[in-house]
């Protein structure tokens, strides 16, 4: 257990946040507003972390809904959120994000931030992800100027190397690395938001079943230093193994990517052998499961040249966010699929058997199941796995296309057990004095499927268990002066 060593303490503050993301940012900003003296320690050159990628966060019962008449009440989102994790859970940790997230939208609108709330996937109810104008970083920059406009104290490439501890085991502060140059830094309290652990090759084998080196990261390669700085003075872990999957993902061209995913293709495994519903999941992170079934985990989505020109001359069915919406025309895919065949990671050919070859599949049995498949396009009815009808479109036009996929993950989710008001709790649940984390770093609040109706509840519960735990951690402080 690290103990601090006071003659080389330099710097001194009442709250030290260790992580410059949306947990830290949030939390930063929040605890300021309460009285604290705050310090922000930032590991990469840049603030923001993965927040800066996101485009909005969940809430219920915020104005913006109240606004338009959208009824997302937060008993019925609780109920929704325990309900698709069959109570694995903590109920009072969860209860307590969706609680303040319409708080939240309220404390953000307030700083200059506006939103629309948009549905993640068709016919959507209720709609929660508020998705915020001015670009995918306009939160991290509104929350960084309130940071400068509240004198908050930030140190950029400065690694959090240990939590220091008293004889009691209550925090004192934390130990930094910066230039080659170790010091401590005195503070009653620390809140911990370093984004999981999805860089860190031996963490991810060792935790994570479904893991192989062929996944594609969509996240910062954080390294899982709050988990591994928490579980050394003592803290419990929960939830550890937990990506937030998502695919099947082609690793290439995103108006490719956006092809892949669309209903009206088919996917095959490695033996050419349909696997799924292609319309199934509308959300992009059930599927995945399915695929991580197949062997090699890998797929294959398969188009043809009449399904490639309604792409570019009508435009896309699904779309991929606000970044690409439903409808949108992709008129350069044909030089898209050029440059990704000489990759090696799409094919274009004139025959199914020329595909089958490229995929390693015998070429009579992708021929099977392409021509069982016409066979229910023309039927209307798709015998196999009940794909909508309005998706079922024959695959008879040359050339043919396929896109290699594999499942993918933007962050992991979960690692240090914590209680409802964000204290990390020891072996025994006990809170550890003065010790406090949010955002992906925790556990308890999400399963090993994302659960889309809480659309933006990754970006949402990083900001808003940040700002619980800087009100906690004022009150902390206060109480232990």
């Amino acid at each position: 257990m690290p103990e601090g060593d006071t003659s080389r303490r330099e710097i001194e503050a009442e709250i030290a946040i260790v992580g410059g993301g949306g947990v830290g940012l949030a939390a930063a900003v929040t605890a300021t507003e309460n009285g604290a003296r705050v310090i922000l320690l930032e590991k990469r050159k840049e603030l923001g972390g993965n927040a800066a990628m996101a485009e909005g966060l969940f809430a219920a019962e915020s104005p913006v809904q109240a606004r338009v008449h959208i009824d997302a009440r937060r008993s019925h989102l609780f109920r929704i959120a325990m309900r698709h994790s069959q109570w694995k859970l903590n109920p009072r940790l969860v209860r307590a994000f969706i609680d303040k997230s319409g708080e939240t939208i309220a404390w953000l609108e307030s700083k200059g931030l506006s939103f629309t709330c948009h549905p993640y996937y068709p016919n959507q109810v209720p709609v929660v992800w508020h998705c915020y104008h001015g670009g995918r970083n306009k939160l991290v920059k509104v929350l960084v100027n309130n940071c400068q406009e509240l004198g908050i104290k930030v140190l950029k490439e400065t690694a959090v190397k240990n939590i220091l501890t008293d004889g009691a085991g209550r925090v004192t502060g934390v130990r930094v690395s910066a230039k080659g140059k170790e010091q401590d830094i005195a503070a009653r309290a620390v809140i911990i938001g370093t984004g999981g652990y999805a860089g860190n090759k031996e963490m991810l084998k060792k935790y994570c079943p479904f893991y192989t080196e062929d996944m594609y990261c969509r996240g910062l390669p954080h390294m899982g230093d709050g988990i591994s700085m928490a579980t050394e003075i003592g803290a419990a872990t929960e939830g550890l193994g937990i990506l937030q999957k998502g695919g099947p993902d082609f690793v290439g061209s995103r108006d490719l990517g956006v092809v892949a995913w669309e209903p009206n293709t088919v996917w095959v495994n490695n033996r050419g052998e349909r696997f799924i519903d292609e319309a199934a999941d509308r959300k992009r992170f059930e599927s995945v499961n399915a695929l991580l079934r197949q062997p090699g985990r890998v797929s294959y989505s398969l188009f043809d040249e009449g399904i490639k020109k309604t792409v570019m001359e009508v435009g896309i069915i699904s779309g991929l966010g606000l970044m690409v919406l439903p409808q949108t025309r992709l008129p350069h895919i044909d030089q898209d699929l050029k440059i990704e065949a000489k990759k090696g990671v799409a094919k274009i050919a004139r025959s199914w058997e020329e595909i089958a070859g490229w995929i390693g599949a015998e070429p009579a049995v992708l021929k099977a199941t392409i021509d069982e498949y016409n066979a229910y396009c023309d039927a209307g009815c798709d015998r196999v796995f009940d794909k909508e009808r309005r998706y079922l479109t024959p695959l008879r036009t040359p050339p043919y296309y396929a896109l290699k996929c594999y499942p993918g993950f933007l962050e992991t989710i979960g690692g240090i057990k914590i209680n409802h008001r964000t204290e990390v709790l020891d072996k025994e649940d006990n809170p550890i004095p003065g010790l406090y984390a949010g955002g992906v770093d925790t556990g308890g609040w999400e399963t090993d499927t994302y659960n889309v109706e809480l659309a933006g509840a990754t970006l949402g519960f990083s900001v808003n268990s940040g700002r619980i735990a800087a009100e906690n951690a004022v009150k902390y402080v206060r109480a232990n002066k």
